[in-house]
């Protein structure tokens, strides 16, 4: 299965890295943060989770010593040999049909935000053609202040340092972001292209794919429950 490569995404750095910028090693170092916390008390206990774009298992990991069983997906083969203790699935996201349902679809990582119009559309049918009766859909957007605040840098406990360099726009609607991953014994980079959204414009994206928001469970708004939309709130309806 060959990767779809996506305009305007680049990397550099020591390891494999996918098509759309990402390194594998990169990402295997990364910290995982206070994400699998957001998503544990979101959930029911013991769900049933369809993680969309689960790249190395950073999340997936903690979510299974959680209790949580997880199904992991991801285009890359490199990324997925990386994920332990969780049933896994090749594919793009766009183009996942399993022909089962789930209590909770994961779309993290800010994959919302893609640039290209149609792949948001695909990804977010497919979390809605996935999401058991009565499950959730937990999404993870961009903050208020992404392409504003820069550059910026944090310094993660780990000790390397992450920077979002620049984010300057290149298409209408449409900006290209710089980051820079610093170690003490490698450095990478990553371009990507993405679509910034408002809140209007992310739950009119949501409505289109017969999706609401039914909470937003993070003060700045960046992790968010959706729910199916009733039938006769659906758009096209």
């Amino acid at each position: 299965m060959g990767l779809k490569t996506r305009a305007g995404h680049q990397g550099t750095g020591p390891g494999a890295i996918t098509p759309d910028g990402c390194a594998v090693e990169l990402y295997s170092r990364l910290s995982v943060g206070v994400e699998p916390d957001i998503i544990a008390a979101a959930v029911p206990p013991g769900a049933s989770i369809l993680e969309l774009g689960c790249g190395v298992g950073r999340m997936t990991r903690p979510l299974l010593e959680r209790g949580f069983t997880v199904t992991a997906v991801d285009e890359s083969a490199e990324m997925l040999e990386r994920v332990r203790g969780a049933r896994t699935v090749r594919s793009p996201i766009e183009d996942l049909d399993l022909g089962e349902t789930f209590a909770v679809v994961l779309l993290a990582s800010f994959l919302v935000h893609t640039a290209d119009l149609e792949v948001r559309r695909a990804l977010l049918r497919t979390c809605a053609r996935h999401l058991a009766d009565g499950g959730q859909v937990l999404i993870q957007r961009e903050g208020a202040d992404y392409h504003t605040n820069v550059p910026r840098e944090r310094v993660d406990p780990a000790g390397h340092t992450v920077r979002i360099v620049s984010s300057q726009p290149v298409a209408e609607g449409v900006n290209s972001v710089f980051a820079e991953y610093v170690f003490p014994d490698a450095t990478w980079t990553q371009t990507f292209r993405v679509r910034p959204l408002t809140r209007e414009q992310f739950e009119a994206a949501l409505a289109e794919a017969g999706l609401r928001v039914d909470k937003y469970l993070t003060p700045d708004g960046t992790w968010v429950r959706a729910l199916a939309a009733p039938a006769g709130d659906r758009a096209g309806d």
